[in-house]
């Protein structure tokens, strides 16, 4: 690959990664949601809506430290989108859940990833579809960290 196409190919993946941060918190952040960031949203699809998390776990997924974690929590649980309780089996675990209202704010990030793959995939048949996956797996093993 030239010179050339490598600056290309960057260019158009830090543009990719822009526009879809803009995208998201413009369909994202809505006048129902406007007291939370983008930000906030991916804490809230990290807590997700199935059994309770600890904090440590949610940092994890996160990829931040449970302190910043606590720090936008503290947000969270003023605003009404996450409750947080101690274990009663470890007095030392926090466990967070979402309240309705967070719950709804996660079904409405969900719905807007959903949307947006149906628009990156539409019009791919089935070989492409699985191109653009090996190439997007390859970028996540690039950008994880570990």
């Amino acid at each position: 690959m030239s010179e050339r196409s490598n600056r290309g190919l960057n260019e158009m993946l830090v543009n990719l990664f822009n526009h879809v941060m803009d995208v998201e918190a413009q369909a994202v952040i809505t006048e129902e949601f406007k007291d939370i960031t983008n930000n906030d949203m991916h804490i809230i699809e990290a807590v997700g809506i199935d059994e309770p998390r600890n904090m440590s776990e949610i940092a994890k997924r996160l990829c931040v430290t449970v302190g910043t974690l606590t720090t936008n929590m503290n947000g969270l649980e003023k605003k009404g989108y996450i409750i947080r309780e101690r274990s009663t089996e470890d007095k030392r675990v926090v466990l967070v859940t979402l309240t309705e209202r967070g719950r709804k704010a996660f079904f409405h990030h969900r719905d807007f990833h959903k949307n947006m793959i149906k628009s990156v995939v539409v019009g791919l048949d089935e070989d492409e579809k699985r191109l653009l996956y090996r190439c997007l797996v390859k970028l996540d093993k690039f950008f994880s960290v570990e």
